[in-house]
C-alpha cells in the first residue's frame, strides 16, 4: 500500500499480533541496481536482522520489468539478508502500469516466467521468492498461464489478490477464481482482497480453498483482525481491538511519524490511517472531523493528544 503501510505503520499493526509474515511497499527497479540505502530507506527493518519489532519477518517487494536488472537487484538486496524478496505483478496503478510495472505485465505469462527464473537463479538457495499477481489485466483467461508461470519459474509461494486490474478495488473480490489457481499449481496460493472482517476471511478460505490470507486495507482499518483471526484458529474468544486499546498505537504512530516524515506531511499520515479507521470505530469518524483541518505539527500533537486522552506534557 504505497505512502500508507510504510515500516512506521508496520511496526503498529505487528505489534498488535497475528501477523506471520509482511511484504514491504514495492521498489521500483528501472534500468540500474539500486544503492544499498534504497533498499535499507524503503525497509529499514534490514538493519535489524529483517524483522519488525515484533519479530515479524518483512520480505522487500521489487517491482519492475527487465529480468536481468530485477535479477541484478535481488542479488544485492540478499546481501543484506532478508527472510525472503517478493516480485510485485498485482498493482493496478496507472502511472506504475504506464511504465510497464505491476499488474499490466499479467498479459505476458513468458515475461513473468523470465523475472521469475532470473531473480530466483540470483538469489542464495537459503532465500526464498514469492509473487503476487491480480486474475488478469482487463479480465480472468490468463490467470492460470500467469500462475504458471510464477510457480515454474521458482517463486516458492503465490500471493493473488481476486480481481483483475481493470476492477481495481471494486467489490467483489472473487475469491472462487483462486481456488482454480490452487488447484493448478504446485506451490502454496495465499488469498488476498476484500477481506475487512473475520467473516470475510473464513469465507474467503472457504472459497478460495487457501488457508493462507494476506490483508492489506483490512488490517489498517481494523487493526486487531490479524489477531481476532488467529484467536478464532485457536479456538479461542475472539478479540475486538476497542478504541481506547487502539489509542497507544495511534499516539505511538504520531511519534513515529514526528521523527521520520517532514513537518509539512506530518499531520496527513496520521489522517490516512484515521480514514481507514472510520470503517471499524465511529470514534475515528469524529475524530477524523474534527482534525482534518488541522495541519500544523504542534496544533495537530495537542489535538490529537486531547482526543485520544494523552496527558499534554507527553506531547
Amino acid at each position: 500500500m504505497e505512502g500508507l503501510l510504510d515500516h512506521l505503520l508496520r511496526e503498529e499493526l505487528t505489534a498488535l499480533g497475528g501477523v506471520d509474515l509482511a511484504v514491504s511497499e514495492f521498489i521500483r527497479i528501472t534500468d540500474q541496481v539500486m544503492p544499498r540505502r534504497v533498499f535499507t530507506r524503503i525497509v529499514p527493518e534490514l538493519l535489524a536482522g529483517g524483522t519488525t519489532a515484533a519479530g515479524v519477518p518483512v520480505y522487500p517487494q521489487l517491482l519492475g520489468s527487465e529480468p536481468e536488472v530485477l535479477a541484478a537487484n535481488a542479488a544485492r538486496l540478499a546481501t543484506l539478508r532478508p527472510d525472503g524478496i517478493d516480485l510485485n505483478f498485482g498493482c493496478p496503478a496507472k502511472c506504475v502500469n504506464r511504465h510497464r510495472g505491476g499488474a499490466i505485465l499479467l498479459d505476458e505469462p513468458e515475461l513473468l516466467h523470465a523475472i521469475a527464473r532470473a531473480v530466483r537463479a540470483a538469489l542464495p538457495v537459503e532465500v526464498p521468492l514469492t509473487a503476487k499477481m491480480r486474475l488478469g489485466v482487463d479480465d480472468r483467461s490468463r490467470m492460470l498461464e500467469c500462475a504458471d508461470a510464477l510457480a515454474s519459474g521458482g517463486a516458492a509461494r503465490l500471493v493473488v489478490h481476486a480481481r483483475t486490474k481493470r476492477d481495481g478495488y471494486k467489490p467483489p473480490a472473487h475469491w472462487h477464481e483462486v481456488a482454480r489457481i490452487q488447484e493448478a499449481v504446485a506451490i502454496p496460493v495465499i488469498a488476498n482482497g476484500e477481506i475487512w472482517t473475520v467473516q470475510d476471511a473464513l469465507q474467503a478460505r472457504r472459497e478460495s480453498h487457501c488457508a493462507g490470507l494476506m490483508l492489506g486495507r483490512g488490517a489498517v482499518a481494523d487493526p486487531g483482525l490479524p489477531a481476532a483471526l488467529r484467536a478464532h484458529d485457536l479456538g479461542q474468544p475472539v478479540p475486538s481491538l476497542s478504541w481506547a486499546a487502539l489509542g497507544p498505537s495511534l499516539w505511538s504512530y504520531w511519534q513515529r511519524v514526528q521523527a521520520k516524515v517532514v513537518p509539512k506531511h506530518q499531520a496527513g499520515r496520521v489522517k490516512q490511517w484515521l480514514h481507514y479507521l472510520r470503517r471499524t470505530h465511529p470514534q475515528a469518524e469524529a475524530a477524523y472531523l474534527r482534525l482534518r483541518t488541522v495541519h500544523a505539527p504542534h496544533e495537530f500533537g495537542a489535538a490529537l493528544a486531547a482526543e485520544l486522552g494523552v496527558p499534554q506534557r507527553m506531547d
